[in-house]
């Protein structure tokens, strides 16, 4: 068996596993908080780290060239960067506009992994913890879905981009609340997890309407530019 068939059936494998792993981590989130297990920080945690290290793997194994890469490390470094240069805002981050375009022009898994990188870099400004991973993931889906929607012509209309924008933020903010309940709230109880939503829904609101701003800064002149780029070199 030769290295190229053994790469992409690695590939393939790697591939088929990205919707479970994805889906496998609101499940178990979910999951854990109702049933109320007792080591479910630690168990969800383990299981974000395996799924966003699935999809690092995936995209190493998928051996791109540096004219590939190029285009996911640049977007990538310009979420990291507007994260960074507009923290005095809260909330108001171009993280998540960034990503959908990267999904929806260049594919899921590139989407992904915008997502994902401009969370890990960024932190190095904001600082590494446990959050990391989830946030990792969260933005990773953003780019991901925005992939998948991109990929179907879903996105077309402004009205369904800025539809997706809003709740893709609200998804981001689902996501981290859920792991905020997990690991902080004791006891899980109903009113604790309504509580810890109803604090973070003005943030996530917050965040949803600045990714509509972004997007509709964004969309067309950067969308046309990778469009280009992607057509020209063959991407």
């Amino acid at each position: 068996m030769t290295a190229s068939t053994t790469g992409t059936k690695r590939q393939r494998v790697f591939a088929a596993l990205e919707v479970p792993s994805i889906v496998a981590v609101p499940a178990v989130l979910v999951a854990c908080a109702v049933n109320g297990v007792q080591a479910a920080a630690g168990l969800t945690l383990l299981l974000v780290v395996l799924c966003v290290g699935l999809f690092l793997a995936s995209y190493e194994a998928s051996r791109p060239a540096l004219r590939q890469v190029m285009p996911t490390a640049t977007l990538a470094g310009l979420a990291a960067a507007g994260r960074i240069l507009f923290a005095p805002i809260p909330d108001v981050k171009p993280v998540s506009a960034i990503t959908i375009v990267a999904g929806a022009t260049l594919g899921r898994r590139e989407g992904f992994m915008v997502g994902a990188l401009a969370a890990l870099v960024s932190n190095f400004f904001f600082g590494q913890g446990v959050w990391t991973p989830w946030q990792m993931y969260a933005w990773g889906l953003v780019g991901y879905l925005g992939g998948v929607l991109g990929e179907h012509g879903l996105l077309e209309r402004r009205g369904a981009l800025y539809l997706y924008g809003f709740l893709s933020a609200l998804m981001y903010g689902a996501i981290l609340n859920g792991w905020y309940v997990i690991g902080y709230v004791e006891p899980i109880t109903w009113p604790a997890i309504v509580a810890a939503y109803a604090a973070g829904l003005p943030w996530d609101c917050l965040h949803g309407a600045a990714t509509v701003g972004f997007l509709a800064a964004i969309w067309v002149p950067w969308g046309a530019r990778i469009r280009h780029a992607v057509a020209k070199y063959g991407l």
